[in-house]
């Protein structure tokens, strides 16, 4: 490793560079950034930060500024690009890291090794190094993995799903072989685009898990993988491995070609390793296991379900509609769902409808469960889930089970086993009351057309699964939030102090059309506030922002605070908190501030209770505009000792105002 560079040994002022992320694009963010522009002023280096917030980029680096600089601090929990600093010194960690130990970050990647030049055609980083994380955190590096995969696919589902339903109600037929789009239809065509995008669902899904685990090399063999998984015919299967088999390839190829990136090669075969090399051999060695590996016992499984439920027939039609209904709700378009979907549909030519009415009326269940779970507690899902939650809904009027997917793909721990259980209830209803349908295909369409018989208990059976799947979807969501959240704080007890630098003031950024002083007046500040819980606390500045008239529903916007808190603590040290919410129980932007007695426990990650806490809360349409910019102004300001004195020491709300104006007014500046 090569000799760190010092402020003695440079020919010119070290200049760093920084780039900070968080999941929700706010507070730490911005805190991040601060810390690591202090700490650079300390230890005598410029620096340069570039924030990837919910406003967007700020303060994006020019060529001029990555061809000067000397290295390159990443402190974020999303995924950045690092090609773009071929060549450089360079460390990548999480955006906790930035706040609490940045004057440690600055040396490390002051020491590190440069990263591989990007010679390739492609323009991707070679074999710059993964990222380190200063810590073990597989967990959360294949949860970041499958989030990215679930939210690449997403769309594909919604537009394929909703192209197929509008197809079959507007041009679909009910014939014999179940709803029929006759040849040569304008809607059949729409059918088939709708067809194409699920087809290209699952390597979609598979293609991204693997390029957020290696870069640009894992892309492309993670989608022909992913296709191969969802193939049956390259592993003599009747049905594909489905989504199940795309999360599996995705994460085999990520590994594999990260592992293969690691590998040292001779520097003329460095430029052809991303482009040729790594993708070529990802994709022989994992298609090659899953063809001839994991293929056959798919296979083997597929045949064995088929024999088993043959043997059920003669047996309680209540247990078989169980099964059938488990089955189906499974992997929703997978092996498991087609063996229960082809068993049902081969029994209609031998005259016995009944398994295929089981089959229909669970094949619903999922994406109704799951889009009525989104219904009644949003707060559970990301926007995206919620947008995707309204599209299921619609897709499983017309038997569309794909719709849950993304849902399950994203939670895959509660959502499969309540899909599971609220489709064998729907399927053990329609035994039960011997519901039947002649036509394979499934959900409410199906009566509409006059396929199904017995109707009401057909609705009865779907309806009651769908609510089953919800409230179980849900319970287990709850108690995994809760988990969560006794594990943070957990981590957070045994997290020792770190002494973080003092901070240095640095320029503010740059005018913005509005300040914190528009948000907040002397009717939301509470000096000396005696709540030592942070739930009370939240309650008491919510009250207060009642006062002003913009708080429409405070239950709301309490619900929204809390429901920030369960994703990750908003405290960041320092005694500083910052709680936000999104809630249309607010009709515009408005800010309340806090200074605690004896100090609020609130889960930092140093250890300390918040002292200083400022709520934040927007209605939903309003995310993501003004109010943001003006967060990021409050985040660096607090990062300053002398304006968390000034808060200290504050008489009245009228001095808490005055030390804002000191700090936040309108002035020409920018993060450097």
């Amino acid at each position: 490793m090569p000799e760190p560079l010092t402020a003695t040994t440079a020919p010119h002022r070290l200049l760093i560079l920084g780039i900070t992320a968080c999941p929700t694009g706010i507070a730490h963010t911005y805190m991040a950034a601060e810390k690591l522009a202090a700490a650079a002023a300390e230890l005598g280096y410029d620096m340069k930060v570039e924030t990837h917030g919910s406003v967007g980029v700020e303060g994006a680096f020019s060529p001029a500024d990555i061809d000067r600089a000397d290295a390159v601090v990443i402190a974020a929990d999303t995924r950045i690009d690092p090609s773009r600093f071929a060549g450089k010194r360079i460390i990548s960690v999480g955006v906790a890291d930035g706040i609490h130990r940045p004057a440690a970050l600055i040396r490390e990647a002051l020491a590190a090794a440069p990263s591989a030049a990007a010679d390739g055609p492609d323009g991707s980083a070679g074999n710059t190094p993964a990222p380190t994380t200063g810590r073990s955190d597989v967990g959360g590096t294949l949860y970041r993995a499958l989030m990215n995969g679930v939210s690449y696919m997403i769309p594909f589902v919604v537009v394929g799903g909703l192209l197929i339903a509008i197809s079959l109600s507007l041009g679909g037929e009910a014939t014999p072989k179940g709803l029929v789009i006759p040849e040569g239809s304008f809607w059949l065509t729409i059918n088939q685009i709708g067809v194409l995008g699920f087809t290209l669902m699952v390597p979609i899904l598979s293609g991204f898990i693997a390029y957020a685990i290696a870069d640009r090399p894992g892309l492309a063999p993670g989608m022909i993988c992913g296709w191969i998984a969802t193939t049956g015919s390259f592993y003599h299967s009747e049905s594909g491995a489905g989504f199940i088999g795309g999360i599996v390839t995705g994460f085999l190829v990520g590994f594999v070609a990260l592992g293969i990136k690691k590998i040292p090669v001779h520097r003329y075969i460095k430029p052809i390793m991303p482009i040729l090399v790594i993708p070529v051999l990802t994709t022989v060695i994992v298609g090659g296991a899953f063809v001839l590996a994991l293929g056959q016992p798919i296979s083997w499984v597929f045949s064995t379900m088929s024999t088993f439920l043959t043997g059920l027939q003669g047996g309680s039609a209540i247990v078989l509609g169980l099964i059938l209904g488990a089955m189906v709700a499974f992997d929703m378009g997978g092996p498991v769902n087609k063996t229960a979907f082809l068993f049902g549909s081969a029994l209609i030519a031998t005259g016995n409808p009944a398994p295929m009415g089981m089959v229909a009326a669970a094949i619903a269940v999922p994406p109704l469960g799951m889009g009525l779970a989104t219904l009644i507690r949003g707060r559970y899902f990301s926007k995206p889930e919620r947008e995707a939650g309204i599209a299921a809904l619609f897709m499983g009027f017309f038997g569309i089970t794909e719709g849950a997917i993304p849902l399950a793909a994203a939670k895959p721990l509660q959502v499969i086993p309540a899909n599971m259980l609220g489709g064998a209830v729907a399927g053990g209803i329609a035994a039960l009351f011997a519901v039947t349908d002649s036509v394979p295909h499934g959900g409410p369409i199906v009566a509409v057309f006059g396929a199904v018989s017995g109707v009401p208990m057909y609705f009865a059976a779907l309806l009651i699964g769908a609510v089953v799947t919800a409230l179980v979807s849900l319970l287990l969501l709850g108690m995994s939030a809760r988990r969560a959240e006794r594990h943070t704080r957990q981590a957070a007890a045994e997290t020792p102090v770190s002494t973080a630098p003092q901070a240095v003031p640095a320029p503010a950024p740059a005018p913005v059309p509005k300040t914190v002083l528009d948000y907040i007046d002397e009717d939301t500040i509470v000096l000396d506030a005696a709540e030592t819980d942070r739930d009370a606390m939240i309650r008491t500045l919510v009250g207060r922002m009642g006062a002003t008239g913009r708080v429409t529903d405070a239950g709301v916007v309490i619900q929204a605070a809390l429901a920030r808190e369960k994703l990750g603590t908003t405290a960041v040290g320092d005694g500083i908190a910052i709680p936000h919410a999104k809630s249309d129980g607010v009709s515009a932007p408005i800010l309340a501030f806090a200074r605690s007695r004896h100090g609020v426990a609130w889960n930092a990650p140093d250890g300390t209770p918040a002292t200083l806490i400022f709520l934040i809360a927007v209605p939903e349409a309003a995310a993501g505009t003004e109010h943001l910019t003006v967060l990021a102004q409050l985040s660096r300001a607090l990062m300053k000792p002398a304006f968390r004195a000034a808060l200290q020491s504050a008489a009245t709300p009228a001095d808490v105002l005055a030390a804002l104006a000191a700090q936040v007014g309108p002035k020409p500046a920018s993060v450097k």
